[in-house]
Parts: C-alpha cells; structure tokens; sequence
C-alpha cells in the first residue's frame, strides 16, 4: 500500500508539475506576469516566491490537479502600467500558445519518457503463443499453441508492409489497433524454434466495436503467452498435494488428452468442475517427474470465481514464459517514443469518440483508483516499465485537457477559435452556461471513472 501511495503521488506530482510548468513558462516568454503557480488544491502545506515578479510557488493538501493564476482584469483591477503584462491584454496567438502549452508539454514528456524507456529496455514475454481458446477467431485464424509471432503487416492495395514484431506486448497493441480501426491484421509465424514459416490473417474486421476494451484478447481468443505445462509451488492441504504433485512435475496428458501447454492445463482444471456439475470428479494425469512417468488421479475442488463454479487445484500452474530484452538506440528511441505517443493520443481520442456515440463500453473510462493500482505495478515491475506507464498517462492527460470542453483548456481553444472566426469574444452569458455545463460533464466523466473503479477493485467487471 505504501508503495503504491508513493508512486501514485509521484505520479500525479510529475504530471502536474510538466503540465502547469508548460502555462507558466509560455505565459513567461509572451510577456505575462504569472502571480500563482499552484500544485493541488485546497489547503497550502509549503509557499515560496522566486523569480523577479515573484511568482507565489505552493503546495496544497489535495494534489488532483493544479493552475497558473496570472494577471487579468476580468479577475481583479490591474494598475495601468502592467495592464500591457495582464493574460487578457494579449493578443489571439499569444492566449492561444499559452493556454495549448500545458497539454503540449505533457505530450512533449510522453515522447521523452517512452524513449528513455526504450533507451533502458523492458522484459517482455516472447510473441509465443498458448492455446487459442476452440471456436475463436485466433482459432479461425490458424494460430495454434506454440506460434511465434515474428512479424505483422496490414493489407492494402500496395501489399502488406511488414513489420518485425519484438515481443507479446506489441502484438497485443497492434490487434487493438487493428481491432478499433475494423482492419485485418496480418502475421508471420513460425513455430517456437524459428521453422516452418507461414503467413495467415486476424480478421479483426468482423470484432464488434463494444469487444475493444481490456478483455480484447480473451475475446478473440488469445490467452498469455506460451507457458511450459510444469507446475509451480503446490498449496499444503490442496488437491495438488492430495493427489501427490510436486513442483518441478511437467503434466503430459490429463484424462488420455495430451497437454500442449499451461493455459490447455488450466482450462482443463477449471472446466472439470463445470463439466460435472458442482460434484468434483477426478481426473487421471500423467505427468514426467525426474525422468519418470507417473500416473496420479487428482481431484480438483469446486471455487467460485465471477459468479461461475470452477475447478482449482491450489498449484501455480506454468513456467513463467519466456522473456525478451526490447531495447533500442537513441535516435531509433527517440523516433518510436515520438510514434507511439501519436499512436497512443489517436487510439485515446478514438476511443473516446467511439465511447461518445455509444460505439464502446463506458467500462474503459478509469479514475484514480486504478492509476494508483497500476503505479504501484509498474514501479514494482523497474524502472523502464515505470517510466512507460508515466508516458501513458501523460499522453492521456494531454489529450483530455485538449478536449473542447469548458472547464478544459481545450475549452478554452474552443472560445479562441470562435473568436478568431467572428472576430468577438464569447459573450459572458453564454461562458457561464458553458461553464455550468462544462462541470456537469466532467463531474459525470468522473463518476462513471470511480464507478469503474471501485467495479474493478470488487470484481464485477
């Protein structure tokens, strides 16, 4: 908990402090006093002045947010000689710049944060394949339980542009991609050493919009990766221990059905239950322990999991697969922090339309709780996974305040634009309408995030 504390405030402190500093430094460069430079809200904890207006620097109790007050007549009276450094005195380019400063630093801080992530390199599981679950579209498709995935291409009138494929992660990210844009999505296969090679299609065409969430890969049938059938630690007083298992033990067949591989085994735990109603039947397995072929009947106890009945041995079911360093030079760092910050904004702002018309789940929408969750992962997980969970919220961030919606600062472009179109500002009746509806719609955004929050840390979605 603690830990996840930490990196939750370090993560938001971050965030705040780039996106706020890209206000105050813009305003500063065109020429406007900056009176408050502010990190949260409500109570000050710490206040300091620095520079030759001496901007007011604080710290306040609740760190959800942040602002740069600057002068302005239309907040209190400006005395005539620094009426020329007051926001609204500005010209339409100027007020424009300062106020898309903040979202484009945040943006600008994604692409440093993802290349130094890819400077550092991650640890991330080989694109090996486990069993696709039967009947689905990876099943469809051809691919099979121990395909490596070596390369991906998109059809089009031009051929297919191939594309080497690093690791499990970009898989998964392409067929998102692939999946939100209703495109297919091409492969290269081997099998796990490199031979046999052929090319088949993911029709992620035919994926209903509402399936593009974060159960996307079950849905199209594709588990985690390959995972060698060799169990793990055995629970004392389980099943496993009842029937004899021991860690080290590699399951060869289960019920005269070879296993192929983890998720083939923990399928068929989970399924013996189902299978037999609530009544638990045991199963004949055959599993090679230091060289010898055991035969061993285990029978799996019922558990509850999502409101279904399932099967449970109280072993660690699977080597963990296995892993790549993705690491790259600086400038090649560099050019795929500035790609995937695009790849990510457009993939936010696409969900987000589609979200809008009814075309996604509201379930993809996440608030604080799970921010703080995933930062506790993800510094857990080293440094380079960190900093890349950082560039994603950043680019998340920077999209959302672009939003043209009062409140925002992409609100605030929204006046600048009509401005520049009618050559008058918008009157002060309708900035208070839209003002009022602008916080209704935030307040909605941010109770349907905490929904899903609080849906996930309960288990309903």
């Amino acid at each position: 908990m603690l830990t996840t504390l930490l990196a939750f405030l370090l993560t938001l402190g971050v965030l705040i402090v780039i996106h706020e500093y890209g206000h105050y430094r813009t305003a500063v460069a065109c020429g406007v006093k900056v009176l408050r430079f502010s990190v949260g809200f409500g109570r000050v904890l710490l206040r300091w002045k620095r520079g030759p207006d001496g901007t007011e620097f604080v710290l306040c109790a609740l760190p959800l947010g942040g602002y740069v007050r600057m002068l302005d007549e239309r907040e209190d009276a400006v005395s005539p000689d620094e009426q020329h450094r007051a926001f609204n005195r500005q010209s339409l380019p100027r007020r424009a710049a300062i106020v898309a400063a903040g979202p484009a630093a945040n943006l600008l801080l994604a692409v440093l944060l993802y290349a130094a992530a890819h400077w550092i390199g991650m640890q991330e599981p080989k694109a090996v394949l486990g069993t696709p679950l039967p009947a689905s579209l990876a099943a469809e498709a051809g691919l099979r339980s121990g395909d490596w995935v070596r390369a991906y291409g998109r059809p089009s009138a031009q051929g297919t542009d191939w594309q080497d494929l690093p690791s499990m992660t970009e898989l998964r990210w392409q067929i998102t991609q692939s999946a939100l844009q209703s495109r297919p999505l091409d492969l290269q296969v081997t099998d796990r050493d490199g031979r046999n090679p052929r090319t088949l299609t993911l029709d992620l065409s035919t994926v209903p919009s509402l399936d593009v969430d974060a159960r996307l890969m079950q849905k199209i049938g594709l588990g985690p990766a390959f995972s060698e059938p060799v169990l793990g630690e055995v629970r004392a007083g389980g099943p496993a221990e009842r029937a004899g298992l021991q860690a080290g033990d590699r399951v060869l067949s289960v019920d005269g059905v070879a296993i192929i591989d983890a998720q083939t085994l923990r399928e068929g735990i989970r399924n013996s239950v189902a299978a037999a109603g609530t009544l638990p039947s045991p199963q004949g397995w055959v599993v090679e322990r230091a060289g010898q072929r055991l035969n061993l009947q285990v029978v799996p106890r019922a558990a509850e999991d999502g409101g279904s009945t399932v099967g449970r041995i109280d072993a660690y079911v699977g080597q963990p697969p296995e892993m790549v360093t993705v690491t790259h030079g600086p400038i090649e760092g560099l050019v795929k922090g500035a790609q995937r910050t695009w790849e990510v904004s457009a993939l936010t702002v696409q969900m987000l339309g589609r979200m809008l018309i009814g075309e996604a789940s509201l379930k993809n929408l996440s608030g604080p709780i799970t921010i703080a969750d995933y930062s506790g992962q993800a510094v857990q997980l080293g440094l380079a996974y960190y900093l890349g969970f950082l560039a994603l919220v950043s680019v998340s961030l920077g999209v959302l305040n672009l939003l043209p919606l009062p409140m925002l600062d992409g609100g605030h472009l929204m006046y600048y634009i009509f401005e520049a179109v009618t050559g008058k500002p918008v009157s002060e009746l309708w900035l208070a309408r839209l003002q009022r509806g602008g916080i209704a719609l935030l307040l909605m955004m941010m109770s349907v995030a905490l929904f899903n929050d609080l849906a996930r840390v309960l288990g309903l979605h």
